[in-house]
């Protein structure tokens, strides 16, 4: 029997695809060039700055392990740059995917001479050429050096920072983030070519003594002119293999598209009336872009989300099997049934009948929306569902405007309650209400928050009890679950009707332990996973094993007789963290 952290490692190797190597590969890269950018800045300072800064630099990125590492990354994302122009047919997302996939593309061509002459040259001469030597060559040789070195910095960073932003836009944290994100990525740059430009200036300045010179330009370090043209035939070789290969992967695309077009047409018909007829070979999403037909893809065809999901009409088992990685992620969302499938993804080799599970909106779906959340975002969430006991005796009791004006009341300040906690109230259901933690706050915070608003709504409701003693048979009583996981948030609806909520196992449960309140004869009941995230010691509160309908194993949680004491354990805690 596989342990379930077992399973989880095993179903997250096989979500790793081609782009999650890239993304890896990538952020190798970047965190070198941030190293080397750094490193450049220094000579807004002084050359020994620069001089000491590279020590501790090279000392760092050629230590064996750490060097195959590099020139590993280097190599697979530079292959894996060759194989996405391969692949990808259709760039219509935004223009700055195929910027960013030109930029990558000319990075390795601007670079090769550096990387031979430094590099190279140290493996097959040992040349210690470091940034006297460099910074010379830039700014005593010929214009076009200084300007293809400049060039390649701009381009590998702007490359860099636009596939950080592809794979961090959909993280909870990236819109609080990113205006500091921004400022450092113009700072770093700005800052490195600064450093270039006074580290330069001053070589130049000192390179016209002959002591300099000797010290610093000495076969040990330049290299005798047999070894300067064996480097330059080198780097001449390298350019026209690589641009070779570019080529030849362009040749590839148009092969491929004579022989798809060969090979007939197929029709796709949308369900809707809507049919195209494409050439076998293209993916579902990719038809309908090139066709303008409208297709939900927040992630852009990544197969980061399922948002253009689409369900097959019809026999489902003559379709390509799933790759590893949409597998993935139709397991993820719990898509068990063979007839959806990822759209994509999908590259059927016959006629095929389909509907799309999410509605495309014109606006948004086929770019990148400039809110991402809105359309289906996955995050850690806190989750407080509260009901109000007893509405319904309430309601055969008096006229129906007093029981609504009543409800309002609860409801009003239930949802103060959560506010003044950093809460959302987020959908009213009859007499009760869904309040959602964790939207501008970190994990630990939101269980925090979520937990004391409990306690608020406890005082305010007991506040509301004594303002309508005299129209209440009854205290009003209520109940309280909160649970925390990770859900699905984004705009559910139609058309004008929209809604943000959250969606997922974390949200139900929270609804279910709501409703044991009543068995257990308490105010609340919040799992033991938000008491521990929370703070609490253990033996604040009792523990009890519940069965939750839809889960296999018992659920821990912890239950609160009376949800106002719930603000003194806080209080407390926070005491004894002070």
């Amino acid at each position: 029997m596989v342990a379930p952290h077992q399973e989880e490692i095993v179903g997250s190797l096989h979500g790793i695809g081609v782009r999650q190597i890239r993304l890896v590969c990538g952020l190798v890269l970047f965190a070198y060039l941030t190293s080397h950018f750094l490193n450049h800045a220094l000579g807004n300072i002084s050359t020994d700055a620069l001089a000491a800064g590279v020590y501790y630099h090279t000392l760092f990125w050629r230590f064996l392990p750490v060097a195959i590492t590099l020139y590993a990354a280097a190599a697979i994302h530079a292959g894996l740059g060759l194989w996405a122009l391969y692949q990808r047919r259709e760039f219509r997302w935004k223009a700055v995917e195929p910027l960013q996939l030109v930029l990558g593309l000319s990075v390795p061509a601007l670079v090769v001479a550096h990387v031979v002459g430094v590099r190279l040259s140290y493996t097959l001469f040992g040349h210690d050429k470091l940034y006297p030597q460099v910074l010379y060559g830039f700014w005593m040789g010929p214009p076009a050096r200084l300007f293809v070195i400049t060039a390649v910095l701009i381009i590998a960073w702007l490359h860099g920072c636009i596939g950080l932003h592809f794979w961090l836009r959909m993280k909870p944290f990236y819109a609080r983030a990113a205006p500091y994100l921004f400022a450092a990525a113009l700072l770093v740059p700005t800052l490195a070519l600064l450093g270039i430009y006074q580290g330069g200036r001053t070589v130049a300045a000192e390179s016209a003594s002959h002591d300099w010179q000797a010290s610093n330009l000495s076969p040990r370090q330049m290299g005798t002119p047999v070894e300067q043209q064996t480097l330059e035939r080198i780097t001449g070789f390298s350019l026209l293999g690589y641009l070779g290969l570019v080529a030849l992967v362009l040749l590839a695309r148009g092969a491929r598209s004579l022989n798809e077009r060969r090979g007939g047409m197929i029709t796709l018909s949308y369900g809707n009336g809507r049919t195209i007829r494409v050439a076998k070979g293209l993916s579902v999403l990719e038809a309908s872009l090139r066709y303008n037909v409208p297709h939900a893809s927040v992630c852009g065809g990544r197969a980061r989300c399922s948002t253009c999901r689409i369900r097959v009409i019809g026999d489902s088992s003559t379709l390509p099997v799933p790759s590893q990685r949409e597998a993935f992620v139709l397991a993820r969302v719990g898509a068990g049934d063979p007839s959806v499938r990822l759209a994509c993804q999908l590259r059927p080799t016959d006629d095929l009948s389909f509907f799309q599970l999410f509605t495309a909106n014109t606006a948004s779906a086929n770019a990148h929306a400039t809110h991402p959340q809105r359309i289906g975002q996955e995050r850690y969430l806190v989750s407080l569902f509260v009901d109000m006991r007893g509405s319904t005796q309430l309601a055969e009791k008096r006229l129906p405007f007093d029981t609504v004006f009543i409800v309002n009341r609860f409801l009003a300040a239930v949802s103060q309650a959560v506010i003044d906690c950093g809460g959302q109230p987020n959908q009213f259901i009859g007499d009760g209400m869904l309040a959602l933690f964790g939207l501008a706050a970190a994990p630990q915070a939101a269980c925090q928050q979520a937990v004391q608003a409990a306690a608020k709504i406890a005082t305010n409701v007991e506040e509301l009890n004594r303002f309508l003693e005299h129209d209440l048979r009854e205290p009003i009583r209520f109940g309280i679950g909160i649970h925390g996981g990770e859900v699905i948030v984004g705009d559910i609806g139609y058309r004008n009707h929209m809604v943000f909520t959250a969606l997922g196992d974390a949200v139900n449960v929270a609804a279910r332990l709501q409703d044991m309140t009543k068995g257990l004869a308490c105010e609340a009941i919040l799992s033991d996973e938000v008491r521990l995230a929370a703070g609490l010691a253990p033996d604040d509160l009792p523990q009890q094993d519940v069965e939750i309908r839809g889960r296999a194993e018992p659920m821990s949680v912890r239950v609160v007789a009376h949800a106002a004491n719930l603000s003194a354990l806080l209080d407390r805690k926070a005491t004894v963290a002070a």
